[in-house]
């Protein structure tokens, strides 16, 4: 089927080339069984995606289920996909069929398919490559011949690396991936479905078209639109109802267009992320370069020291550069004493004394043991709040079951 009839009949609006490439890629995998991924960010009209796949491919007369993976409680989301026995849980007072099995033979859409918890994830992934299913509370297993097209607004893929993801039910899921271009990335489109919404909205509310003056359709494309095409739809009813000039100004425009926070250049901390195992891997990172940022700068105020003894000449440390630092002629004899002979030294200078003997100059290497800087701190929290554990692992910045465990680890007495 040609592109144009595909917009047009889904009321598809764009002739931006990533929309198109993204419609393609849809069209070519409808009429086969291979899982679906499409990737957007919330509001560019993934499900659209979904319904084109469903309705061009040999399912069409077959059902087709919308499901919002992150609108449903964790506890239910097994029910909900699966169905569950009677008795198998409180307020299980009937069997019911899950979405596997009410759609069998169709085509189920999984939308947010990021927010799906873990143990989900698992049951999903079994039917994409057996398509069998367990019903909550029993043992039977169950087949079923449902297509399965996801979506998610996250980076899958990142999200396997924190554990938050099934990386093997990533690349299941990933068979086709389809890419829904951001409306930022298709601003050529953008005039166009600002005009279908408002002629839309006019019909609905009975009132004049609204027209853009030119630098009010600048302003209107070089908007971010983070909420994306849903964002440019409710601006355009806005203006439809509450404009009173149906010729748009950029004043008037600006009026409707939320205010962008400006972008914060100040250096900030990162939070740290939570581990998956609720560890003390993300404050052993911290540590370790506090602690290795605290050597270095102790060694260079060292080396300034002993450059200061060997050039008297230099006023005030800031005085000091290596690029241009030239040592003073010395003496050295047989018992390696080096007489420092100052030159041109004026009133205003501070009078450095000489000592005839240098001892020679060693750095001591001092421990960058991550443990024992935890335990360090452990203990200098404790005594700062007098043992009281809740206030030390609150300044500690971990839970208290953490630094009970640590506690046990370092065999500290309280």
């Amino acid at each position: 089927m040609d592109i144009q009839a595909i917009k047009n009949r889904f009321g598809i609006i764009g002739n931006s080339p990533a929309l198109n490439y993204a419609l393609q890629v849809a069209v070519q995998v409808a009429n086969t069984d291979l899982t679906v991924l499409i990737n957007g960010e919330s509001g560019v009209g993934k499900e659209v995606f979904s319904q084109i796949i469903h309705t061009l491919s040999a399912r069409k007369h077959n059902p087709f289920i919308a499901v919002n993976c992150g609108a449903i409680p964790e506890g239910t989301i097994d029910s909900e996909l699966f169905g569950h026995e009677k008795g198998s849980f409180t307020g299980a007072v009937d069997s019911r069929k899950g979405y596997f099995e009410t759609v069998n033979g169709g085509t189920i859409f999984l939308d947010e398919i990021g927010e799906m918890p873990l143990g989900t994830q698992a049951r999903l992934l079994r039917v994409l490559e057996t398509g069998e299913y367990i019903r909550v509370g029993s043992s039977k297993v169950q087949k079923t011949d449902v297509r399965v097209v996801a979506a998610t607004n996250r980076d899958l893929l990142e999200r396997t690396q924190h554990g938050k993801f099934r990386e093997d039910l990533y690349y299941r899921l990933n068979t086709v991936p389809i890419r829904v271009p951001a409306l930022r990335d298709r601003k050529e489109d953008i005039p166009l479905l600002f005009r279908k919404f408002s002629v839309d909205f006019s019909e609905k509310y009975k009132t004049p078209s609204i027209q853009l003056e030119e630098e009010a359709r600048n302003v209107l494309v070089n908007y971010p639109w983070r909420g994306n095409i849903r964002e440019l739809k409710n601006i355009a009813e806005q203006i439809s109802v509450l404009s009173t000039d149906k010729l748009v100004t950029v004043h008037d425009l600006k009026r409707f267009l939320p205010e962008q926070p400006e972008m914060n250049r100040l250096p900030m901390l990162a939070a740290p992320q939570q581990s998956h195992g609720g560890d003390f891997s993300s404050e052993r990172d911290i540590l370790y370069k506090l602690f290795f940022d605290m050597k270095k700068d102790v060694t260079e105020v060292k080396k300034m020291f002993f450059d200061i003894l060997q050039n008297p000449n230099m006023t005030h440390p800031t005085d000091y550069h290596p690029e241009n630092h030239v040592l003073h002629n010395y003496q050295s004899n047989n018992n390696n004493e080096m007489n420092v002979q100052p030159t041109n030294i004026n009133s205003a200078q501070p009078i450095i004394l000489q000592d005839n003997k240098i001892d020679h100059h060693e750095e001591v290497e001092e421990t960058l043991s991550i443990a024992d800087k935890e335990k360090e701190l452990i203990v200098k929290a404790l005594k700062k709040h007098k043992g009281k554990r809740k206030d030390a692992a609150l300044d500690l910045g971990i839970s208290e079951r953490t630094l009970y465990r640590k506690l046990k680890e370092y065999n500290i007495a309280e």
